[in-house]
């Protein structure tokens, strides 16, 4: 199930921009189409806009949403306080999580 983009704060995009120059390696944490964690290992090749969002390019061809990204290289990323709020969910007690609840 995919999510409509939410814009994510400046700050972000500024901080994948410096990865991208510095060819930052490492592990990229992300809620995948089906609200799960997923995660890749790489490099970012590219930062890109599209009708459907903004999305971040690793060297493997990867695409992922730059607002489903918990964390990127182990700082912060536009999805990590709602990654906080799913960890803390009582999944027992709501029968599943929703994403879009969070908005």
């Amino acid at each position: 199930m995919e999510t409509s983009y939410t814009p994510v704060e400046w700050v972000y995009r500024e901080v994948i921009e410096e990865e991208i120059i510095k060819e930052t390696s490492g592990s990229i944490f992300y809620f995948c189409d089906d609200s799960s964690v997923c995660s890749e290992k790489g490099i970012i090749k590219t930062l890109s806009e599209s009708g459907s969002g903004v999305f971040i390019t690793l060297h493997s061809g990867v695409l992922i949403r730059v607002d489903r990204i918990i964390t990127l290289f182990g700082k912060p990323g536009a999805a990590y306080e709602a990654y906080d709020a799913f960890s803390n969910a009582c999944l027992d007690c709501t029968g599943g999580y929703d994403m879009d609840s969070l908005d």
